[in-house]
């Protein structure tokens, strides 16, 4: 019993503050969208058309540390903190060349990304306001990610919620002054979110900064300056290796939402805002979600370390069933509230009543994308991160090939992608399970 304990108590402390962190973040971006949705839906087709290929490319970075994640947290397991201190020097020291060329592609050629994805002229422009304004965070995602690892893979994640605090409350009072125009700042509309959002993101990565400082010795697999400028770049091609199936995963799975952004864009301006605003909802529930998934990930990999196949085990079990009483709840929450839910973000009686059947399918949802983050994260932590990749890959076909099968053949329109989605995570779902149950140390 002192033994589950210890493990349960340990999970909470690492998901915690991530989820609290990651909430307030939400909360912030929640509070924006209802600010732009209620001036017009079609900022809410402009955002949801702007940062999903910019979040995919993002993430992108983020996943490709992973590797690093998953190498460290076995090191730890084995006990051997200089090995786990040297794959963190090396990410810290090499893992900012890919954001430096995404910063100069998303200045430039995001014009040719939303032509691509079939954005109407009407909003064409409030994309690519949005995109170049928000592009500079991108010199700093490399550090984050590097140092997001190394919180995680230290077990101290506690600093990330006056992080979250800090960068979302300013950017939510930027927000009300850039975009409405209050207090003698200019109104700047669309453009006042992207600026509000980039200079709290900035202001965040100081603080990041100072911490990473001035409590040092909280984070044991923390590497010095010495040891990250003589970092040799092995250790992170090493993680990289192991980190590249994450991040095509997890490309995959943002290119198959990107292509059914563009069979939305087919049925109508306002139906991208729709797909937005639903999914913003269903984040905030997704956040608490991959907030367990990521503490599963860190303890899978010290239990494989460690070579505990039952602590591997009970890990991952508990975390299912914490993830699937937050989707209960969300479930139960919003099929009692669907209207209220909506009417946060528009005041469009038609769209709200729509929308309804929408948003209770996306909660729903939730069981099935529970139970990939979850054991999808138990199964990386295994160090198996190739297993994720071909099932995002068979996912990615099945739920773009079943969104225009139900849109352009039996003219089901909007409700054919929420069903389309709601198939894939279902099914995949289960594929992992199975596969999760196959693994043996």
């Amino acid at each position: 019993m002192l033994f589950k304990t210890e493990y349960k108590n340990k999970l909470v402390k690492i998901f915690v503050p991530i989820m609290l962190s990651n909430l307030i973040s939400q909360i912030q971006m929640f509070i924006d969208r209802i600010f732009l949705g209620r001036m017009d839906i079609l900022y809410m087709s402009a955002v949801g058309n702007a940062t999903a290929p910019v979040w995919t490319t993002m993430s992108f970075v983020f996943s490709l540390s992973m590797g690093a994640s998953i190498l460290i947290s076995q090191a730890v397991g084995e006990k051997n903190i200089e090995k786990a201190k040297q794959y963190a020097a090396s990410m810290v020291k090499f893992h900012n060349v890919i954001p430096v060329l995404l910063f100069l592609f998303w200045m430039f050629c995001s014009p040719l990304v939303f032509t691509l994805m079939g954005v109407s002229p009407t909003v064409m422009d409030l994309c690519v306001t949005y995109t170049r304004i928000y592009s500079p965070v991108f010199l700093i995602i490399g550090l984050g990610a590097s140092y997001s690892v190394v919180f995680q893979t230290s077990n101290y994640t506690k600093p990330l919620v006056t992080y979250g605090i800090i960068r979302s409350v300013l950017n939510i009072i930027l927000d009300y002054l850039l975009i409405f125009g209050k207090f003698g700042f200019p109104r700047m509309e669309i453009a006042g979110a992207a600026l509000g959002t980039t200079i709290a993101e900035y202001v965040g990565a100081f603080y990041m900064l100072y911490v990473t400082i001035a409590k040092r010795k909280k984070f044991f697999t923390s590497p010095g300056l010495k040891q990250i400028l003589h970092a040799e770049i092995m250790p992170y091609l090493r993680s990289i290796k192991l980190g590249v199936n994450t991040a095509l995963e997890d490309l995959l799975w943002n290119a198959g939402n990107l292509c059914i952004i563009r069979i939305l864009n087919t049925i109508s301006e306002t139906a991208a805002g729709i797909y937005s605003m639903v999914f913003t909802v269903e984040v905030i529930f997704v956040v608490i979600i991959g907030s367990i998934g990521s503490g599963t990930l860190t303890l899978t990999g010290e239990a494989t370390g460690a070579k505990d196949f039952k602590l591997y085990r009970n890990i991952v079990k508990t975390s299912i069933k914490w993830s699937f009483l937050v989707a209960a709840f969300a479930l139960i929450f919003i099929s009692i509230f669907p209207r209220l839910t909506l009417s946060l973000f528009t005041t469009d009686e038609a769209v709200i009543e729509m929308s309804v059947i929408y948003i209770i399918l996306v909660a729903v949802n939730l069981f099935g994308k529970s139970g990939n983050i979850i054991v999808g994260n138990g199964i990386r932590g295994y160090g198996n991160t190739k297993w994720m990749l071909f099932t995002q890959i068979f996912g990615t076909v099945m739920v773009v090939g079943l969104a225009a099968l139900f849109v352009f053949v039996f003219k089901l329109g909007i409700i054919g992608v929420f069903v389309a989605v709601l198939c894939d995570e279902a099914i995949r779902a289960v594929i992992n399970f199975i596969r999760f149950l196959r693994i043996k140390f």
